[in-house]
């Protein structure tokens, strides 16, 4: 049987993603079935984003669990590439991040990589991916983070509060790591070798802060895993835990199933996407439906190649008795792609209404949560409370 054809960098995804060949390639462990009752004993719950198993895969869940058992809370850290308009698949993880804020009542530092997306994208100047960090922050406070313990911040702002982590992270990576790990050349610029200590740094600034080792929990999609695999071998090494992560997979594209991607925009969803651009996508959407009415009545669809159920079972039905009557609907025929077109659009539209209100207020509220200013930060490393 022949391989899917896929691929996953910290800069691109593309393809037929073959989830269990992820596993196996990126050395990630597989969130079983006893990981999920553990968690659940602990957290008292489980999101749906695990249940289904949205966030698929780990490294040290098990030892963070028990960590925060004896009493040694962890924090959260996770980012953002800021180099163009938000779009539904970036939301998956933040959405998820939210929830663990509120379940374990914890702190979250939100990188913003201006300083990345400025070295690895020739179109893009550093003030316009600074300019663009500060747009896509006001998508990440809509979702409802929690003001009195998250911290967004963009590389380039705070450099010189950061810079002297990532200069002690940086000697201890060598550029044939940073080939092997990213498939870098000699041609690459020192900017995108360099890096990868930069999006270390988040990882060990509540341990410098508090002035005793933290354990730290990245969720993230799959994607980013590299830049964190780095973090995990170095870290040590200066005497700071590993961070743990968990990784989600990606919400496909409206046109077939692989990654929704912002370079093709027929194919996204946008946060600040219009009614009628959400219908206008969507109504193009490819499913897994028969090719007439008459052959879906009959031999009903496929909704495990469908974009819009992946919707519904990634974001818009986390409710399983909804989805599963939907799905039953498809598969019997009872149920016709259009309509299901239909009740996705409504579910978006929905959803959009409500995030680009709390999207227009957040321009409020963003002092809240940026630190933009190298001594605020200075000041909470120095406090070693």
């Amino acid at each position: 049987m022949k391989e899917k054809s896929f691929e996953i960098t910290p800069w691109k995804v593309s393809g037929d993603i073959d989830y269990d060949r992820v596993i196996r390639e990126f050395g990630v462990s597989r969130i079983d079935e006893n990981l999920l009752k553990r968690f659940e004993k602990v957290s008292g719950e489980l999101h749906p984003f695990l249940k289904r198993g949205i966030f698929f895969a780990h490294r040290d869940l098990d030892w963070l669990l028990s960590e925060y058992e004896k009493g040694n809370e962890f924090f959260l850290y996770t980012g953002r590439g800021p180099s163009g308009k938000i779009h539904l698949g970036h939301l998956v993880p933040w959405i998820f991040t939210k929830w663990l804020q509120d379940k374990f009542d914890v702190e979250l530092w939100f990188q913003m990589t201006d300083d990345e997306k400025f070295y690895f994208n020739e179109k893009l100047s550093l003030e316009e991916t600074n300019r663009l960090a500060y747009e896509n922050a006001l998508d990440v406070i809509a979702l409802g983070f929690n003001p009195k313990k998250t911290i967004i911040f963009t590389d380039t702002d705070l450099a010189g509060a950061l810079y002297k982590y990532a200069a002690k992270i940086a000697k201890k990576i060598t550029f044939s790591m940073i080939r092997a790990s990213f498939g870098l050349k000699e041609s690459s610029n020192i900017g995108q070798i360099f890096f990868t200590s930069m999006q270390a740094v988040p990882a060990i600034l509540k341990s410098e802060i508090e002035g005793r080792n933290v354990p730290c929990l990245i969720p993230h999609a799959i994607d980013q895993d590299p830049h964190f695999r780095l973090a995990r071998d170095v870290l040590p090494k200066l005497g700071y835990y590993k961070p743990a992560s968990i990784q989600s997979g990606f919400l496909p594209g409206l046109q077939k199933v692989e990654k929704m991607s912002a370079s093709n925009e027929s194919s996204a969803i946008f946060t600040t996407d219009s009614e009628e651009e959400v219908r206008a996508k969507v109504m193009k959407a490819f499913t897994g439906g028969r090719i007439s009415v008459e052959e879906q009545r009959k031999y009903g669809g496929n909704p495990d190649i469908c974009s819009v159920y992946q919707y519904y079972y990634m974001l818009f039905m986390l409710d399983d008795s909804e989805l599963n009557n939907i799905r039953g609907k498809c598969l019997k025929g009872e149920i016709m792609c259009g309509e299901c077109k239909e009740i996705l659009i409504n579910k978006i539209n929905n959803f959009l209404k409500e995030h680009q209100r709390k999207r227009e207020e957040a321009r409020k509220e963003i002092d809240k949560y940026i630190i933009s200013e190298d001594s605020d930060l200075k000041k909470l490393l120095a406090k070693k409370r």
